[in-house]
């Protein structure tokens, strides 16, 4: 089981604290470049920040260089996380990514093509029916440079993202917790959270949110369902992935080089960003994924109980006696 995994390693609540504290520290530390990349050219330019909205400071620099500089702080926060992993809590890779003996790769690639052609699908089906809504991006040299990024980079985002709240958070507060629900939905609207300072919610107003953490939830379901974050990884790295190379806008967390520009009035992407992938698409998903892998048992891996396996509830016993005969 998924979440039984942590108690393999040291899992303390403490650790998880501690480590938690280190690894949004190293975050803060990834995005001084960007930070200072901005204060640089706002002050070469004369420009103040101050009352600068945050679609208007995330088109400040370069797209390319901006989007480096924004991932940059999501690399160092997944090496990080890896290394707190593995020092603090004594866990391996493989065991904060699933159940399974090894990671699961076809699992991934699976999750990330048929989201990726399905994400795509859409862009290419709005942009024909609302050609007007679109103006082509497409510069050879920026986009190229844009490619390297987007292959490099926004798999370290992604996948920071995921080991952060459907890996070392689902694990830690589970193994607390010793319940399965309170995990998925903690982390789920934690992951919503995350995406509160985005553009795209000062354009569409906090309602938002609803896909942000929707999506987390349906992230959360897809791991605990299939006891590893295989599916979740590739989901996710395809999502942002498609869409940085596809399709920006002025009002978006990712304005790229990409080969269209969405010109469009933000609220017209309320149906498309938030009711139609959370309400329908995403449960559709699950009945596929659920078809295919062979997922029972919902109740009770989505709001089950976890149980300590008796081996570590008679070490912690033994642990406890000793503690006590040394006082």
């Amino acid at each position: 089981m998924y979440i039984e995994q942590a108690f393999k390693v040291l899992h303390e609540w403490w650790r998880y604290f501690v480590g938690l504290i280190i690894i949004i520290l190293a975050v803060i530390a990834g995005q001084i470049p960007f930070t200072v990349a901005v204060l640089m050219k706002s002050y070469k330019e004369g420009e103040g920040l101050q009352g600068l909205d945050n679609s208007k400071i995330m088109s400040f620099l370069e797209p390319n260089l901006n989007l480096f500089l924004m991932l940059l702080s999501f690399a160092v926060g997944l090496v990080v996380l890896l290394f707190v992993a593995k020092f603090l809590h004594k866990q391996t890779v493989v065991q904060l990514t699933t159940a399974r003996s090894k990671i699961d790769w076809k699992r991934f690639w699976f999750s990330f093509f048929l989201w990726g052609i399905i994400s795509s699908g859409f862009i290419w089906f709005d942009y024909l029916m609302s050609p007007e809504d679109y103006v082509f991006n497409f510069k050879l040299v920026p986009f190229l440079i844009l490619l390297v990024i987007a292959i490099v980079f926004i798999p370290l985002q992604t996948s920071f993202e995921e080991y952060l709240f459907r890996g070392y958070l689902m694990q830690g507060i589970g193994v607390v917790a010793k319940n399965r629900w309170l995990p998925l939905l903690i982390t789920s609207f934690a992951f919503g959270l995350l995406h509160i300072a985005n553009p795209e919610v000062d354009k569409l107003g906090y309602s938002i949110m609803i896909f942000y953490i929707g999506t987390g939830l349906f992230l959360g379901i897809m791991t605990l369902m299939d006891e590893g974050m295989e599916l979740s990884l590739g989901f996710h790295a395809a999502n942002n992935f498609f869409a940085a190379i596809f399709v920006s806008a002025d009002w978006t967390a990712l304005q790229t080089h990409s080969v269209l520009k969405d010109i469009s009035e933000p609220s017209k992407a309320i149906l498309t960003e938030m009711i139609l992938p959370v309400f329908i698409v995403f449960p559709i998903l699950l009945l596929i994924m659920s078809k295919k892998y062979g997922w029972k048992n919902w109740k009770d891996k989505l709001f089950g109980s976890i149980l300590e396996p008796e081996n570590e509830t008679i070490k912690s016993i033994v642990n406890n006696d000793e503690n006590t005969a040394n006082l």
